[in-house]
């Protein structure tokens, strides 16, 4: 595949057009590429799209799976651009209309927004959501926020009462009470393939950038610079060292081995940089990083295990530490051999045993698999969350 720069993209970009991105104004905006990719032949396909903030791009995932009556269920919907609705209407044109389309949580907002367009895109499916939904500042409708009322089910809690039991379990995570919303998230089992479906609870980050992003290396390069005078060629390793840091950023915020300068010195050396266009911020570059910054990646990468995000881990899950341990023995109970999050690396090949080793931070003689000293930034927000009243995280089981 050929690594395309800001300045390759293709002419036809109504192609990736998303006219909504308003709704959620976060990079690339108003054009967003997709790849589909099939991982278990005529079964199951992901669709990538990229997100991001600051030039902190990670993936967001659709996944698809084929029923065996015929159709398709959808998993986390991504933007229906006109590529992206091409390359589903060519799984339908083969294996049947979508059926199904499931929204696996009540708290991402990166997902929510883009159920509603593609529902509507896809008229004859089914709507299923997950139980307490809510939005911020007013609590809304469904229908107020695009989903189709008239087609729309709160999923149940018994698997057995959907219409695609015979080939899915699921199970719900919370809703986990915090103060001003709340988080849940429903996994989804498909039997026959043995593949675990899940949203934002699992995540994997692989060594090397994810195709999606590959294609405009423009945010790669941005964070490969170690300061706003660097010029930094298109290299496979200077891409590499981009993703890495923003891996970093995407998880921890600040990891302990970024150091933010002052912002006089940040203003002093955007005069001084090599580009000072609006794509690149002006020249500016308020980012350290210290010269063991390596050593955290790898830490975090860990040979590609699976790990649950720190976010998570400090500031959600460990509000709700014996419902989160419940809900992993339950899906560490079910067959699978792969797992696909909507976030960072898919497919992973990995247990229950694995799985559910992720979830170990939240027993009290277990021992962290990431360093603690990166987990500072997150504590102090979770600090000044409990003074603003936020429910304070629970002891360890």
């Amino acid at each position: 595949m050929k690594m395309l720069q800001r300045s390759e993209q293709p002419s036809n970009t109504q192609d990736y057009s998303w006219r909504f991105w308003f709704t959620l104004p976060i990079y690339p905006f108003g054009k967003r590429r997709t790849i589909r990719k099939e991982v278990v032949k005529d079964t199951i396909w992901t669709f990538d799209q990229l997100q991001g903030i600051f030039y902190v791009v990670v993936p967001i995932r659709m996944t698809v799976v084929k029923l065996n009556e015929g159709g398709l269920l959808v998993y986390a919907p991504v933007a229906p651009t006109p590529e992206c609705v091409r390359l589903v209407e060519e799984l339908v044109a083969e294996h049947g209309k979508i059926k199904y389309i499931i929204l696996p949580t009540i708290s991402g907002l990166e997902h929510k927004v883009f159920v509603g367009p593609f529902a509507r895109r896809f008229a004859d499916s089914q709507v299923f959501v997950a139980p307490k939904q809510w939005s911020f500042p007013v609590n809304l409708p469904l229908s107020w926020l695009g989903i189709p009322g008239k087609r729309t089910q709160v999923l149940a809690e018994d698997s057995s009462k959907i219409p695609f039991a015979n080939e899915f379990d699921h199970s719900i995570l919370g809703p986990i009470e915090l103060g001003l919303g709340r988080f849940a998230e429903v996994a989804l089992f498909h039997k026959s393939s043995k593949t675990l479906l899940v949203t934002d609870s699992i995540v994997s980050v692989p060594e090397q950038p994810p195709a999606i992003i590959q294609l405009d290396s423009y945010p790669l390069l941005f964070h490969a610079k170690d300061k706003a005078t660097d010029i930094i060629a298109n290299t496979p390793e200077n891409r590499r060292k981009g993703w890495q840091r923003i891996a970093l950023f995407a998880l921890y915020f600040r990891p302990s081995v970024l150091d933010l300068p002052k912002w006089r010195e940040v203003f002093r050396n955007a005069f001084q940089a090599s580009e000072r266009s609006k794509n690149a911020y002006f020249g500016l570059y308020p980012f350290q990083w210290k010269s063991n910054w390596q050593r955290c990646f790898d830490a975090l990468h860990g040979d590609g295990r699976l790990f649950v995000a720190p976010i998570l881990q400090t500031l959600i899950l460990n509000r709700a530490p014996s419902e989160t341990i419940a809900w992993a023995d339950k899906v560490a109970n079910w067959d699978f051999k792969r797992i696909i999050p909507c976030h960072f690396d898919a497919p992973i090949e990995a247990t229950p045993y694995q799985f559910r080793q992720a979830f170990s931070f939240l027993e009290k003689y277990s021992n962290s698999i990431l360093p603690q000293e990166d987990f500072q930034l997150l504590e102090e927000i979770d600090a000044t969350l409990n003074k603003l009243g936020i429910p304070p995280a629970k002891e360890k089981v």
